[in-house]
């Protein structure tokens, strides 16, 4: 990335970078209409945890619209418009019935589906309840998440299922984080890997594990629908090599958190899956589940019990710490929502730690806007399969360090991600445990390769 320096101004130059040019709206405003919130209605998004359905109704905000979420005396779970469509008076205050909720104003009931099921107060023979619907989406959970497709009825995709929920002995923990800020510098965290080195390691203590410390070789790759990051390290007699996966349009896995290289690993799968959701323009959840298993977290550092609303079980990923505490050593959330409301790309000075980020920036728009790779395709091309691949992980090969620096090293260990990468890939055509024993023989033989 070439950096031209023109028009350099002078020291104490505060009044002449004062204007805050317009946000890039294309990308960041969600609401009805909006370019970007338009396309991501065309896929099924998280809108809250299953446990936050009580016996009463749940008021959320989602893509900028008003919305409550109940689940009714039969389970059925409904995600319907807050305002009552008798008078306007917020369900959220109401009933939750046998079958539907019904308002506490006038007790109008509504079925999950919009359908008006009584209209008390009305004369018996009224036809009032059979002339309009309530305002209502295709609600479904999945282990302790409830989504909602917010999009054309006549588009509803199939829900997506990843092949990370069918890992034998992995726990799905659902939970969620509120960040006060644009949904979209939130999902770009996922493709800075760079940032690891000095938010997460460097600059204030090591928040995950000492391996982290080294600057990788970083290599960004573009397949179908997603964008993968590869950061390879020399870290002793061991090559590491991880990969991160997002997807269109905010869809993500985190490989493993502490991960601390202390032995051989072969595509070690994700510990975290996540949605960076918006609740509008300025304000977002991340909604996820933490992968609990012994492959991801050999040492038993993850604690299941701290995931749940607006709370995960690794450091700085809300703004619920004390002020002083979160100066001191800030995490994800102070850097992300630090960045204003919505981040004001024109101000930026991208370097080449950046480049995942200006590629995701690129590969949005072009899906926003059905052009690229993405023309004649519909809005959810590249989540096709039951289980649909995804390809986060860690590897660490046992490959002694050739005592190499620099530029040579760099270049070294690129190749080496890009060839682990290439094997992981090459099990495309297979699933479950027939693909991941035909990538763990591809990187074993690799791995004899690069010790020959």
């Amino acid at each position: 990335m070439n950096v031209h320096q023109t028009n350099v101004p002078e020291a104490y130059a505060g009044y002449h970078l004062r204007d805050l040019p317009h946000e890039d709206a294309e990308l960041t405003h969600v609401g009805p209409g909006a370019p970007c919130g338009e396309y991501m209605r065309r896929f099924w998004q998280p809108v809250c945890l299953s446990q936050e359905l009580t016996d009463l109704p749940h008021a959320t905000r989602i893509l900028g619209e008003d919305l409550v979420a109940f689940r009714d005396k039969s389970g059925d779970v409904g995600v319907l418009h807050r305002h009552c469509s008798h008078r306007g008076t917020s369900l959220e205050y109401g009933i939750v019935a046998d079958h539907g909720i019904r308002c506490c104003y006038h007790g109008w009931l509504f079925g999950a589906d919009g359908t008006i099921l009584e209209t008390p107060g009305e004369p018996p023979n009224s036809k009032l309840r059979e002339s309009f619907r309530h305002g209502a989406y295709p609600a479904r959970e999945y282990e302790g998440l409830v989504f909602a497709y917010m999009g054309p009825p006549d588009e509803e995709p199939e829900f997506p299922m990843f092949d990370t929920y069918y890992l034998s002995d992995n726990k799905l923990v659902p939970y969620s984080c509120h960040y006060s800020c644009s949904w979209l510098q939130v999902h770009e965290n996922f493709v800075d890997p760079i940032h690891a080195v000095f938010l997460h390691t460097r600059l204030t203590g090591t928040q995950f594990t000492d391996a982290w410390h080294d600057l990788p070789a970083t290599e960004f790759i573009e397949k179908d629908a997603g964008l993968y990051y590869i950061t390879t390290r020399q870290v002793g007699d061991r090559i590491w090599v991880r990969t991160n996966h997002i997807m269109l349009p905010n869809f993500g896995q985190v490989a493993a958190l502490w991960e601390a290289v202390e032995k051989e690993k072969l595509f070690n799968r994700a510990s975290v899956t996540r949605w960076s959701v918006p609740i509008d323009d300025t304000n977002s959840w991340i909604f996820g589940y933490r992968h609990f298993n012994d492959v991801v977290d050999t040492a038993g550092i993850g604690k299941e019990k701290e995931c749940g609303i607006d709370s995960v079980d690794f450091l700085g990923q809300t703004g619920n710490r004390p002020y002083e505490e979160r100066q001191r050593e800030p995490g994800d959330w102070d850097a992300l929502v630090g960045q204003r409301p919505i981040a004001i790309h024109a101000k930026e000075h991208l370097g080449t730690t950046d480049r995942g980020v200006a590629m995701w920036r690129k590969i949005l728009r072009e899906g926003i806007r059905g052009e690229g790779r993405f023309a004649g395709k519909p809005a959810t091309w590249g989540y096709a399969g039951d289980p649909i691949h995804t390809y986060t992980h860690d590897t660490c090969l046992e490959i002694p360090d050739k005592g190499m620096k620099g530029a040579e090293q760099m270049e070294y260990l690129s190749q080496v991600g890009r060839e682990v990468l290439d094997c992981i890939f090459s099990g495309d055509a297979l699933e479950g445990e027939e693909r991941k024993s035909h990538i763990e023989q591809q990187l074993i033989a690799l791995r004899d390769r690069y010790r020959a």
